[in-house]
């Protein structure tokens, strides 16, 4: 009698053993449906680990309802079963259902605590993830090393990263680990900390190629592109072999650096290591062609790989975009919509940013496509969105994109504050700025840039100084020219030059021309003329090809009477202003975009449309219209 229950134990476990290894073999869910209905009529579906093999395939093959049928039809439920549906729950991002079953879950383990904080966290509720990591620590579940993985991949500000860290830090979680140090590398770079990404680096007893490649690519992102070269330099000699992660980081620095002859070897290099087929080591080779100016060389290597991918498109449509062929831009993003190349929240950004080039019309119908390709959300398209609107001047559509978004990252704060300021609203924005404080947020360069314009704008000039005097030890941010400018924009506004006059004396920059530009406007509404007369020098000295200070001259000795001195501006200003700035005026006509430049006529949509025609045209409307209705009244 034992032997023989022995013999069916082991078939038992063996066909156990033999159907976990079918179910997740399957491939498809046609297979992993008849495989399921084989288990049904063997009885073992009630079984609790071919069940969970099941709900694993069906989550990852299936559907929903699928695996959540598995689930209820299996009898005795352990804590892996109730993981997996957790799992299946946050992988269809139905986050309000997993909280209930989290909630309802008899045990639940580290792994439970993990799933639901990813799941806050990957629909954009931070706070709530960061809310579940709290409460698994009073509940006295130690948290492990993908649990701050998972933290310091969705953090947006630095001083939640460090608060995590430090957490980490406090938990005794091994910092050595590969993939908690590189997680921390490539957040610390994002954040462009430079300082703290390298001390992550050195501080891991083993590091692998990935973590190279994040330290490279922070040394990038944080403006420290020949230090990315030198650490690039450095791996290889340590016999780290590149990959085509690294090589496109590389050219990223070259192409942030303009160094084309850098470029060049690092091109070179990927040709011998085969990698440029790659496209994302090719995007990152456009993009370094396009940043030096070579957009020709940029069309080429996109021709010449014959490959319609969505990294390669969207570099060459960004490519387009930055050298100002926004036309270029838009033809090529209609040929990746023929060829079903998908349009990613990259491509429409760009795509959002070339609009503003054309009339409103346009904007709205990529706004429309945006809404359809299911991009509404998305925090960098809806930033873009807002940029849009607040260029076109339509304020309240870019607020109204604003005040809908579910999560706000600093550039999408920013683009709403600068919007406001340029828009005439320096209230609102700087009201915006102080929200931005209230709910934890890191201002940096940018955003108190664009502040201080604001006050300089609404003539905020104690707010302004309360705000420049301490953005370097509240927020670590040194003042920069850009800084000044505003300030002595701000000053000379209100009527303060002898303010302005110390502030130039007391600044570690030398000043530029819009300062003193804006100093000269100041100097010539107060009838400052020998003031007038040398800061419009300092102005023709710095910026040789600006034509205002030959303008306030001449419009300043016009009113006084000096028909000599006038003559002669004039005579200077026509001998070395050799180039004009053309005005530039835009008209849409059946579809087709005719833009008018100083004296010339170019047909932005069609080459067989007559400029003269279509002005022929409106002027027989005109006359059939306006000039009869002139008449009769």
């Amino acid at each position: 009698m034992y032997q023989f229950v022995q013999r069916v134990y082991r078939y038992h476990t063996h066909s156990l053993s033999f159907y976990s290894r079918l179910i997740t073999q399957s491939l498809s869910f046609t297979s992993l449906q008849i495989l399921h209905g084989k288990l049904i009529k063997l009885g073992f579906n009630k079984n609790t680990f071919l069940g969970n093999c099941c709900l694993d395939m069906y989550s990852k093959v299936g559907e929903k309802v699928d695996a959540l049928k598995v689930f209820d039809e299996t009898p005795i439920k352990n804590v892996v079963s109730w993981n997996m549906c957790l799992k299946v729950f946050v992988k269809f991002g139905d986050v309000e259902n997993a909280r209930q079953l989290f909630d309802e879950m008899p045990e639940r383990d580290v792994v439970s605590w993990n799933s639901m904080i990813s799941g806050y966290a990957s629909d954009g509720l931070f706070e709530n993830a960061l809310g579940v990591f709290l409460e698994m620590q009073k509940y006295g579940i130690r948290p492990s090393g993908y649990t701050f993985s998972i933290l310091i991949s969705y953090v947006e500000f630095a001083f939640h990263g460090k608060e995590i860290h430090g957490n980490m830090l406090r938990n005794g979680v091994d910092l050595g680990n590969v993939v908690v140090g590189n997680t921390l590398i490539d957040f610390y770079g994002k954040l462009g900390l430079l300082d703290y990404a390298t001390g992550v680096f050195l501080a891991m007893e083993t590091v692998d190629v990935i973590s190279w490649n994040s330290l490279i690519s922070s040394c990038c992102k944080s403006g420290y592109e020949d230090t990315a070269l030198s650490n690039f330099s450095l791996m290889r000699a340590c016999e780290y072999s590149p990959d085509e992660f690294t090589m496109s980081s590389v050219l990223i620095g070259c192409s942030n650096l303009c160094s084309l002859e850098k470029g060049k070897q690092i091109l070179c290099l990927c040709i011998k290591m085969g990698v440029l087929c790659n496209t994302i080591v090719s995007s990152a080779a456009i993009d370094l062609f396009s940043n030096c100016h070579r957009i020709e060389d940029s069309a080429r290597l996109f021709r010449d790989s014959d490959i319609w991918d969505t990294a390669l498109c969207n570099s060459m449509i960004s490519s387009y975009a930055q050298n100002s062929l926004e036309e270029g831009a838009l033809r090529l993003f209609v040929l990746t919509l023929r060829e079903n190349v998908r349009p990613t929240e990259f491509t429409l950004s760009c795509i959002l940013s070339c609009s503003t080039t054309f009339p409103v019309d346009l904007g709205i119908q990529a706004h429309s496509l945006v809404i359809k390709l299911g991009f509404v959300s998305d925090p960098v398209v809806s930033t873009s969105l807002v940029d849009m609107y607040c260029k076109y001047g339509l304020i309240d559509s870019a607020s109204n994109i604003f005040n809908g978004l579910l999560t706000r990252d600093l550039i999408s704060w920013n683009a709403m504050i600068f919007g406001l300021a340029i828009n005439g609203e320096p209230t609102k924005a700087l009201s915006l700025y102080y929200e931005l404080l209230e709910v934890g947020g890191q201002p940096d360069q940018i955003t108190l840039t664009t502040v201080l314009l604001a006050c300089s704008y609404g003539g905020f000039v104690d707010e302004g100084i309360a705000i420049f005097s301490s953005m370097e030890e509240q927020f670590g941010v040194r003042p920069g020219i850009e800084h000044y400018t505003c300030v002595v924009g701000m000053m000379t506004r209100a009527g303060k030059l002898e303010e302005a006059g110390d502030i130039l004396q007391n600044m570690p920059h030398e000043p530029n021309s819009e300062i003193w530009e804006s100093i000269l406007l100041a100097c010539d509404i107060y009838g400052y003329l020998k003031e007038t007369e040398k800061v419009a020098g300092k102005i023709m000295e710095l910026a040789p090809e600006s034509s205002l200070p030959y303008l306030v001259l001449a419009q300043v000795y016009e009113s006084r009477g000096r028909w000599e001195s006038l003559v002669r501006v004039r005579k200077e200003m026509k001998e070395r202003i050799k180039k004009e700035v053309d005005s530039y005026s835009w008209i849409s006509v059946c579809n087709c975009v005719i833009m008018f430049q100083a004296n010339r006529t170019l047909s932005c949509g069609s080459k067989d449309i007559g400029i003269y025609s279509t002005l022929r045209l409106l002027m027989e409307d005109s006359r059939d219209e306006g000039l009869c209705l002139a008449v009769e009244e």
